[in-house]
């Protein structure tokens, strides 16, 4: 767990000590993740997991990992995998609990049966429009369904023909016969079972009804004996229902517990709409660097520290709110400033000759790897007559307070020189396309011996030395702080949020780049894309900028607006 985790109290732990002091479920604490695999997890499935795993973990209980799997036309055996994959890299263990609720669809069918006996169920034959329009409103009760009052043999008669493939999809459902005026609208006679003629990932085609999700829920956890069944607040009208299945079937009955959900600025976390950016290509799979999913996260250069501290920082309330984003962005910040290694990287080259050294001489100087870290040590970074440094390092015409590279001016090369601008080379377009230099030999290592002062310090990488990779800058995929407000969130997304340099140059170090991130010293820090890189090159991504410049932007641009 991140370090704070054992001082962390919230509403939920509260009761937890509440229940524990009372003896009640014998001071037991089991609960459980539940996603349904129909997606890849995102930021907010992040939270409910350190919830859930963090609880047990605190109070020496048990946390299980299981599969709501019961609508077989969304799930695929590769969002299973995926989940797997992403809470181990969360760092949780759910040890030999590993359970799928299709794992008790023989044990919920008997379930329904035993409703259907003490006429607390009966089949409906109104499709599912029919249903709604008979629903009623918050104001006004529902219409009872003219199939409500059918005789237990001939709802268990049509039950056992449901299950056995007689019927098409939606001609028939299993209804709970609860209160048709009920003043929540889940009270009135919700669907149990639904004909759905489709092939699960488990069962194959086994199964021709699958139970609601409203059924499913209470009973697995009524199986699995959890004691916590913590779930976000849009559950908090449903648990009246939750607790109706149990008490009538007279089963173990575990607590329901809401908390509000994880919601981003400038984000979208619904699965629904996730998927949609997918499937329509403005998004470079589930795993793009861009995605809110745990591994879209992971390929940028997110580390599971890093959002398990933010999970705990955003703390459990029961107010929906929404969470500014420089929040996930801090805390990788915060991480990597610690341990990420230093290195040099130019994105936009432009070509430097410092014309007083020599054309053989090559310098090995020493470079720090990480000043956070004084055991990280040092490395040795080549430097030569020619250099690589930012274009938008170097103005010809510079203003006042341009404190980098000019005609005349004299700036400091980290870890090497000072340099001084003496002449400038153009193309036919007049764009500068080379800088001729002077270096001053008496300011090695970066400091003068005369007690000169110069404002700028520029990154650099030695020409005859330099890797070249492609770069890519992500940013933040939608524009609007509020995506989801307006006609389509599609209409928000940001046509900038990835720029792609495909002439950039690293430092030697970055040949073989190990699995890590790296901070590009004044760039931000980047990590290799496994997904993308080939033998012959190297793509780096940026995980996070050094600061959050978005913020700043956005208030000058409201500046300038008169906002």
């Amino acid at each position: 767990m991140s370090k704070n985790t054992s001082d962390q109290t919230n509403f939920i732990q509260k009761i937890i000590d509440n229940d524990n002091a009372s003896g009640k479920w014998d001071t037991r604490v089991h609960t459980r993740f539940p996603p349904e695999p129909n997606g890849y997890l995102h930021i907010g499935h992040a939270k409910s997991i350190c919830l859930n795993f963090g609880l047990a973990e605190k109070n020496n209980g048990k946390c299980n990992l299981r599969f709501d799997d019961t609508n077989p036309v969304k799930e695929e055996e590769e969002f299973v995998q995926s989940i797997i994959e992403d809470v181990k890299w969360l760092g949780f263990d759910w040890e030999d609990r590993l359970f799928y609720a299709s794992d008790y669809f023989n044990q919920m069918y008997e379930y329904a049966v035993q409703l259907i006996r003490d006429g607390r169920a009966f089949v409906c034959d109104q499709t599912a429009d029919e249903i709604k329009d008979c629903r009623g409103t918050l104001t006004e009760s529902g219409q009872e369904s003219p199939y409500r009052n059918r005789s237990v043999d001939e709802n268990l008669d049509l039950f056992q023909r449901m299950k056995d493939g007689e019927f098409n999809n939606g001609v028939k459902t299993l209804r709970a016969r609860i209160d048709m005026s009920h003043s929540n609208l889940n009270m009135r006679d919700p669907v149990i079972y639904r004909i759905l003629h489709a092939p699960h990932h488990r069962t194959g085609d086994t199964w021709c009804i699958y139970p609601m999700y409203d059924w499913a829920h209470g009973l697995e956890d009524s199986i699995e004996r959890i004691t916590h069944s913590i779930c976000t607040l849009e559950f908090e009208d449903h648990r009246p229902l939750y607790d109706w299945y149990l008490d009538q079937l007279g089963v173990y009955h575990p607590q329901q517990i809401e908390f509000a959900r994880l919601n981003l600025n400038f984000t979208v976390v619904s699965k629904r709409k996730l998927k949609q950016l997918v499937d329509e290509n403005h998004v470079d799979g589930w795993d793009d660097p861009r995605m809110p999913t745990l591994s879209g996260l992971r390929r940028r250069g997110y580390t599971p520290e890093s959002i398990r501290n933010f999970a705990e920082d955003v703390g459990i309330t029961k107010r929906d709110s929404v969470i500014d984003v420089v929040r996930l962005e801090n805390s990788l910040r915060e991480e990597l400033n610690k341990k990420a290694p230093r290195v040099l990287g130019v994105l936009n080259p432009l070509k430097v000759v410092i014309t007083n050294y020599s054309d053989e001489k090559t310098e090995m100087l020493e470079a720090v790897n990480n000043p956070e870290d004084p055991q990280a040590g040092t490395r040795e970074l080549p430097f030569s007559k020619e250099l690589y440094i930012e274009q938008a390092d170097f103005m010809e015409d510079p203003p006042k307070k341009y404190f980098r590279l000019g005609p005349g001016r004299e700036v400091r090369l980290r870890y090497a020189y000072f340099v001084t601008c003496t002449h400038v080379i153009k193309d036919e377009s007049g764009n500068v396309i080379e800088i001729h230099c002077t270096y001053d030999p008496e300011t090695r290592g970066g400091n003068s011996p005369d007690g000169r002062k110069v404002k700028g310090t520029l990154h650099w990488v030695s020409v005859p030395h330099a890797i070249e990779a492609e770069v890519r800058l992500y940013d933040r995929l939608f524009l609007k702080e509020y995506p989801e407000n307006g006609d389509s969130f599609v209409d928000a997304l940001n046509p900038d949020s990835c720029k792609i340099h495909t002439n950039a140059k690293l430092e030697p170090c970055l040949a073989n780049p190990e699995n890590i991130t790296y901070q590009f010293e004044r760039m931000g820090y980047f990590k290799k894309d496994e997904k993308y890189s080939t033998n012959e090159k190297n793509v780096f991504i940026r995980s996070v900028s050094l600061r959050d410049s978005w913020a700043r932007l956005m208030k000058q641009g409201a500046n300038q607006q008169g906002v």
